[in-house]
């Protein structure tokens, strides 16, 4: 400010606080850089992380090594515990994670459970596979959640550079195939990438595709494997099997199929059709005049996740077939990843008049305070036991312990993978009362299941 004579005589000043700005732009920055869960780089970071560090070991002419790894199992907890339990999990794991790095190590949360480690400055290959060692090894005592004790592991799959690429996308992409690998091959492991592997994640990623059209194009069917009484011989329903007809493979095996439309959800749809199929095909059956038999049809983990009652209670109604005539194979581990709400829905569709049997029996979790409450009409005895009777000891006595439970409980029992006259004496002498296997019938095309049941043929019991 200035006087009369023109001299500056004063000075004013304004100023304003900015700490809240500042602290709102640091937060925003937080938010598009770091994981909120774990304050560990998100996705959108750790790729200039890694561009950062491979530049700096092709200075240095360093060797590195890229993790990813995935949790084995953190679906279930989510699922059973709720999303709440997971991201406290997500937690935990994270700061497990540091313990078994290096300052210069770089660790990032790719979303869900996936996380990348990037190793920089190692040696050789086994610094990476003892460090992938440690990291496991962390999973070795459970942790606390919500007062849950929840034990879990992690598949690991490791590319190094510059062996395996130059460029960040494909160390992250090889590091992933090998990860896939490793959870293929029985999880809680760890595999370094290889050519092979790529390969081999190309014609999966053709047999992805392939099976996505098979249904559009007319390429799937299904066989039916006979049950027969264990008395009489006589045929009283089929399990339904899917198949697939390749144009260029030929008969594909279902052991390749499912487990990949398992993984890739495509299950739901192929499991919508079958039981369209299957329904269709019975009541076509009964109305030509066919002796009427009860056709068992697989559900998927998946479908639980549908309106599962009404879709099954619809395709009945649309082909008028008495629901007694269709019969639902579950699961133990099925209903166990969920298991009141799968359980209410299994009440539901025994309401409903549709028979229910428990396959794969004593494989699973054999729960016998769960059994209970399954409305469940019949027991299968898994072929795995089956297979050694009657000279391995202990598929005898438990292919015995099944039977005499499913009869005190006034359950149907009946055997799968039955191959020999051996076999079925043990299973008609412990009172199995229907069986299913070579010895009687391989699964069949619906023409050849037909002119089984036009014929009255009964097998040799």
């Amino acid at each position: 400010m200035k006087n009369e004579q023109g001299e500056v005589t004063h000075y004013f000043s304004t100023f304003s606080d900015i700490s809240e700005r500042v602290a709102a732009e640091e937060r925003i920055r937080q938010l598009a850089f770091y994981d909120t869960l774990t304050g560990l780089p998100n996705r959108a970071t750790i790729y200039s992380l890694l561009e950062q560090a491979l530049a700096e070991a092709r200075r240095n002419k360093q060797s590195g090594a890229l993790m990813f790894i995935d949790l084995d199992r953190f679906k279930y907890v989510n699922d059973t515990l709720g999303h709440g339990a997971g991201d406290e999990l997500i937690r935990h794991v994270a700061t497990r994670f540091k313990t078994c790095l290096r300052a210069s190590d770089v660790i990032a949360r790719l979303g869900g459970d996936e996380f990348v480690i990037a190793l920089i400055d190692i040696t050789k290959a086994d610094d990476a596979a003892i460090v992938a060692e440690k990291i496991l090894a962390i999973f070795s005592s459970p942790f606390m959640i919500d007062g849950h004790e929840i034990s879990i592991s992690a598949s690991i799959g490791i590319s190094v550079y510059p062996t395996d690429g130059m460029a960040v996308e494909d160390l992250v992409k090889y590091a992933d195939i090998a990860m896939y690998r490793a959870k293929d091959q029985g999880r809680s492991s760890f595999l370094f990438y290889s050519n092979d592997m790529n390969v081999r994640s190309l014609e999966k990623l053709e047999m992805e595709s392939s099976l996505r059209r098979a249904l559009d194009l007319g390429e799937l069917l299904l066989h039916y494997q006979p049950q027969a009484d264990i008395h009489t011989g006589a045929i009283v329903g089929a399990e339904v099997l899917l198949r697939w007809q390749h144009p260029g493979l030929g008969m594909v095996s279902p052991g390749q199929f499912i487990p990949l439309a398992e993984d890739t959800g495509l299950i739901v749809p192929i499991g919508q059709w079958v039981m369209e199929q299957a329904v269709a095909q019975n009541r076509s059956w009964q109305q030509s005049g066919v002796p009427v038999v009860k056709l068992a049809v697989n559900l998927s983990a998946q479908q639980f996740r549908l309106p599962l009652v009404e879709e099954i209670s619809a395709v009945l109604a649309r082909h008028g077939l008495a629901h007694k005539y269709l019969e639902l194979e579950i699961t133990e581990s099925m209903v166990m990843s969920n298991v009141e709400r799968v359980i209410g829905m299994l009440d539901d569709l025994a309401v409903l008049g549709v028979p229910m049997a428990l396959d794969d029996f004593g494989t699973g979790y054999s729960s016998l305070s769960y059994l209970k409450r399954f409305p469940i009409d019949k027991l299968k005895v898994d072929q795995s036991f089956v297979r050694g009777i009657p000279h391995d000891a202990d598929d005898v006595v438990i292919t015995r312990a099944i039977i005499a439970l499913g009869k005190s409980l006034g359950l149907k029992v009946i055997a799968e993978g039955v191959e020999t006259r051996e076999q079925l004496e043990f299973l008609r002498k412990e009172g199995c009362d229907e069986i299913q296997g070579y010895l009687f019938s391989h699964p069949v095309p619906a023409e050849d299941f037909l002119k089984l049941l036009v014929g009255g043929i009964r097998f040799e019991v």
